[in-house]
């Protein structure tokens, strides 16, 4: 997240912040913070298990409570549910059958699930579980509950026949190079997505024999890990590997067995975690996508163990990548990496930008902060992720994902190849399309917080209260909200006020409050809520801007959440797949804009052919912004170079 106009980076959430035992758990049996897996274990049938030592102030609903409306999140949804749907199970299966032994004559996938790929596994028995188990939850999707029942039901017999909980796309000798410090790719990366994936199908579709699967290789990973010294096993962390310390813990929190808790603190890197636990940022020269989640990992151990060091890990952690290493996008890196100094981005636009991993995973840190504070500054930054980030990396005519969200003015969008790509990007996306209505709403005991604004409708039976949120936000500047209820329910109903909010209003039943709120806050409704009762909500957007931190002149033009992109002429279907490399040729430089830098509205004025695009005042050649997630097929330009004397 960047800064609006007359705001230093490292100033900005504060000045947003002006107002203010062994026995399982029943599937579905309450609400949880948790979309990763999504179980909350603080209580069952009423009672505290004691694992959750620092329970949540807020949770989510589940998600089969939210069902989306048509809007933006739910044409991603079901670009995404269409890509799912598309991939069948023998091929998924493939190399996972190959490995141990079984018969397969299935066509192979290609890209980093290919039979020669280091990777392959990630996706076909990890990520694809996670995206089918969280669309079954977001939708009720039985076709892909089915299909993601398949692959654990063979999954668990190629782990049969591997013996010892082992279970993997590639051999086993690949731990044998890692535990040597010999050249391998990222095996534990490939074990926490198999892990992940079967906790998510117990969790969100019952699914006993995966939750075998995820127990019995963290056997494996307890005797593995086991068998290192700790100074060993600190040099093979040198290794990317995933998520390991949130797998284990969500798997400790879901059984109660303690022995899970201690092998994930296992993968604690404490030449990583040292400097963050000390206020130091020392991510310059570091690979993004490997370290943010054992950051989410610090912030899962920190609930369930109360050591506030790991706190102190995620919340320092968080600030400096959204205040210091962050785009007007929200996205961080470059080239993957974090490769200057805090606040240093202005020659760090490339095509290669923002890895759609990297906003993928601070959302997910993001909910976890949120969910200890409930501070609506959290949500700002998952919003401008959400829709700036997001929103705009799926294809809406095949669900196939981005790799990385150029912001190097003139280029355009590529995507993955539907069976010949499968990066880590296609699997996150995959999950990420298939749970957008996990964060919409959060409740306390007596309150209910609207986070974002997407056209849903929420059930609580507990309260015996519907809610029906109607919008076409961020096209629309605001919403409206339409209570259900059988009886009057006494609630507060939190509405979020975004920082970019100039001013605003609300009415209840027609009848104007003459009370606001202030920007990056919740808009309080206190009463007793009745059948019909509806809830109008206006949120005005302007113009703004969101500078380079190291060059006032470099800047992303802002109209309310959304990032405005220049739109240029449109690419060539073949430019739009794979692993294409732009070639000197194609490159071209956008024009200059000569403006007051301090003043967007001076060189742009709203388009009137079209809802929320602007067209430039003032310039040599004339052109367009729209929002950037609506680019998908043209060239773009999100920074620009503004300066001079107006013309």
């Amino acid at each position: 997240m960047t800064r609006s106009e007359g705001v230093s980076r490292r100033q900005f959430l504060a000045v947003a912040a002006t107002a203010g035992g062994s026995a399982l758990m029943p599937v579905g049996a309450l609400a949880s913070p948790f979309q990763d897996p999504v179980l909350n274990p603080a209580e069952k049938d009423g009672k505290s298990t004691g694992r959750e030592k620092v329970p949540w102030r807020l949770l989510p609903f589940p998600m089969q409570q939210v069902r989306l409306g048509e809007g933006p999140c739910k044409s991603a949804m079901e670009a995404d549910r269409q890509y799912l749907r598309s991939l069948p199970p023998d091929r998924l299966l493939h190399t996972f059958r190959i490995n141990a032994g079984v018969a397969s004559s299935a066509q192979p996938l290609g890209g980093w699930e290919a039979p020669d790929c280091e990777l392959r596994g990630h996706y076909a028995g990890g990520h694809y579980l996670s995206a089918c188990a969280l669309m079954y939850a977001s939708t009720g999707d039985e076709e892909l509950k089915a299909n993601a029942d398949t692959v654990v039901a063979e999954l668990a017999k190629c782990q049969e026949a591997l013996k010892s909980g082992y279970l993997s796309a590639f051999p086993i000798e690949f731990f044998d190079r890692l535990r040597e410090r010999q050249k391998v790719w990222a095996p534990f990366y490939t074990i926490h997505k198999i892990m992940a994936g079967n906790l998510e199908m117990y969790v969100h579709c019952g699914n006993q024999q995966a939750l075998d699967i995820a127990e019995k290789m963290a056997g494996w990973t307890a005797d593995y890990t086991r068998s290192l010294s700790y100074e060993h096993m600190q040099r093979v962390l040198g290794t990317e590997y995933g998520g390991m310390g949130e797998v284990l813990a969500n798997l400790y929190a879901v059984t109660g067995k303690q022995h899970y808790l201690e092998v994930a603190q296992r993968f604690d890197h404490q030449q990583f975690f040292d400097p963050l636990a000390g206020h130091r940022d020392e991510l310059k020269g570091l690979h993004a996508n490997t370290h943010i989640p054992q950051v989410i990992a610090a912030a899962r151990i920190y609930e369930l163990t109360g050591d506030r060091r790991y706190r102190d890990i995620a919340e320092y952690f968080w600030d400096e990548v959204v205040s210091e290493r962050s785009y007007c996008t929200g996205g961080t890196s470059n080239h993957e990496s974090w490769n200057t100094d805090p606040g240093k981005l202005a020659a760090e636009l490339s095509t290669n930008t923002t890895e759609d991993c990297c906003a993928y995973n601070m959302m997910k840190l993001t909910r976890h902060l949120f969910g200890w504070s409930a501070d609506a500054r959290l949500m700002d930054y998952y919003e401008r992720a959400l829709f700036n980030h997001r929103l705009g990396t799926i294809n809406p005519e095949n669900g196939t994902m981005m790799y990385y969200l150029p912001l190097a003015a003139g280029y355009w969008k590529t995507f993955g190849k539907p069976f010949d790509a499968f990066w880590c990007c296609t699997g996150t996306g995959s999950e990420e399309y298939a749970k957008l209505a996990d964060t919409i709403y959060f409740h306390g005991d007596d309150s209910l917080y609207v986070n974002l604004y997407v056209d849903s409708q929420l059930e609580w039976p507990e309260k015996g209260l519907r809610l029906r949120q109607q919008t076409r936000f961020p096209e629309q500047e605001g919403s409206t909200l339409t209570v259900s209820a059988r009886n009057p329910v006494r609630l507060s109903l939190r509405l979020r006020i975004p920082y970019w909010a100039r001013g605003g209003s609300v009415k209840i039943n027609g009848a104007p409050l003459a009370a606001f709120a202030s920007p990056s806050s919740y808009l309080i409704l206190d009463r007793a809520w009745a059948n019909g009762d509806k809830i109008e909500l206006s949120l005005p957007m302007d113009l703004h801007i969101s500078p380079m931190p190291d060059d006032e002149t470099l800047q992303a033009a802002m109209y309310g959440p959304l990032v405005l992109a220049g739109r240029f002429d449109a690419v060539s279907p073949e430019m739009m797949y794979g692993d294409y490399e732009p070639k000197p040729s194609e490159q071209f430089k956008v024009p200059d804009i000569v403006a007051d830098p301090a003043k967007p509205a001076d060189w742009l004025r709203p388009d009137l052919k079209q809802p929320h695009a602007f067209e430039t005042v003032g310039q040599a050649s004339p052109l367009t912004l729209v929002p950037l997630y609506r680019v998908i097929h043209e060239r773009y330009a999100v920074y620009w170079k503004v300066g001079g004397k107006s013309a």
